[in-house]
């Protein structure tokens, strides 16, 4: 059996990445037959799919296919940092650059020089970052902050993303140059209910894995527990599998894993789309969708498009922006003006949701709100509350 692993995955007991990837099912046969098709060549590759679905494990197993395999593999999460510092860490930094730059340092293009650079989520970047990606994969070179000396570099890119990069082009979120730019080679990855043949080897393969770490002797898969495994929709893909076969050998008995073992999420995975153009109007578009992806109307739906409906109407200038930041002001306010939950809400980056907040002013707003209500309570005399304003981060 094909099996593709992380790099010591029994130290990631808190990684939110896949970290095993089978071949058992025909569609990932013929994914693997398109990753050795694709592994000899140094063309930008974009990989797509849903999270979870093992798109770094992909990313490594076409490095070791390749003739950079002798040379390094970096991994890098796009979301993974502030906007101030995302640029430094991509691109390197010179001495006194800015504040806190002690030392000069190399970015990671630096530190993947000849080998393969792996850039997860790259649909975080913002506008202004994805601009100086573009001229790095267009010249091949990299100008660390605070310097003018260009740097040669001989990187292999592979860019991965869960969200569709051409709607992000249509919405003007992503660069269509860009696009253009790193979608040379293209791989993706089916979600693991679209691969059934792929589930109980991995159970198996996480069984045998948690078993050695806690100890313990294997345990088997009862009949019934397996067909609940093939039957689940996987909306968190491979980790969410992880997930559970890790929470069945901590409670069940007797080296058996029974249904009532499991637990699994209720959650569905995520399948509405917009219609194509020619669709959208009248009562036809729909919300989400059934178990085989059936569009049906809704009446929150209908009430949603006929308020769209109206605002077209209007002709309102830059619409698309003043809807963003109603639907992002909105939803932070709803969560208690915490981004973190309002970009698990919207189903976008943390990143992204604080930059548009800083954009419309809302951050700036909050906080001279409390510092108003602050220096009246002051005023008044009033003591200092122990308790906490709802967090802004």
């Amino acid at each position: 059996m094909p099996l593709l692993t992380l790099p010591n995955p029994g130290a990631l007991a808190l990684s939110l990445r896949a970290k095993a990837l089978v071949f058992e099912d025909p569609r990932s046969q013929a994914i693997l037959d398109r990753i050795r098709q694709l592994s000899p060549s140094d063309a930008t590759l974009l990989v797509t799919g849903e999270t979870g679905t093992g798109k770094e494990l992909v990313a490594r197993h076409i490095h070791a296919l390749s003739h950079r395999r002798g040379r390094p593999f970096v991994a890098v999460n796009c979301g993974a940092w502030s906007e101030s510092l995302v640029e430094s860490e991509l691109f390197g930094h010179e001495k006194g650059a800015f504040t806190g730059a002690t030392t000069s340092k190399a970015g990671w293009f630096e530190a993947a020089d000849g080998g393969t650079l792996f850039l997860d989520e790259i649909g975080d970047l913002s506008l202004p970052l994805q601009v100086k990606l573009l001229r790095v994969l267009q010249e091949r070179e990299v100008v660390r902050l605070g310097s003018r000396q260009p740097i040669p570099i001989d990187v292999r890119l592979i860019a991965a993303t869960n969200v569709d990069l051409e709607e992000a082009v249509t919405a003007r979120k992503f660069r269509e140059d860009l696009f253009y730019r790193l979608n040379v080679a293209t791989l993706s990855l089916p979600p693991l209910r679209e691969r059934p043949g792929d589930i109980l080897p991995l159970a198996r393969y996480f069984v045998d894995l948690y078993a050695q770490r806690l100890g313990s002797a294997p345990a088997a898969l009862t009949a019934e527990a397996a067909a609940r495994l093939l039957e689940h929709p996987w909306p968190g893909n491979i980790r969410e599998l992880e997930n559970a076969i890790h929470h069945a050998l901590l409670v069940c008995k007797g080296h058996q894993i029974t249904v009532a073992d499991l637990r699994l999420t209720a959650l569905q995975p995520r399948t509405a789309t917009l219609p194509p153009p020619s669709d959208r109007g009248g009562d036809r578009w729909a919300a989400d969708v059934d178990s085989q992806s059936q569009v049906r109307p809704t009446q929150q739906a209908a009430s949603l498009e006929g308020a769209l409906l109206a605002l077209f109407e209007q002709n309102l200038p830059n619409l698309h922006e003043q809807i963003e930041e109603t639907i992002i002001r909105t939803a932070y306010r709803y969560c208690d003006r915490n981004q973190l939950q309002t970009a698990r809400l919207l189903g976008i980056s943390r990143n992204i949701v604080r930059a548009r907040l800083a954009q419309f002013g809302e951050l700036a707003r909050y906080r001279a709100a409390r510092g108003g209500a602050a220096a009246a309570a002051f005023g008044r005399g009033e003591a200092r509350s122990p308790s906490r304003a709802p967090e802004t981060t």
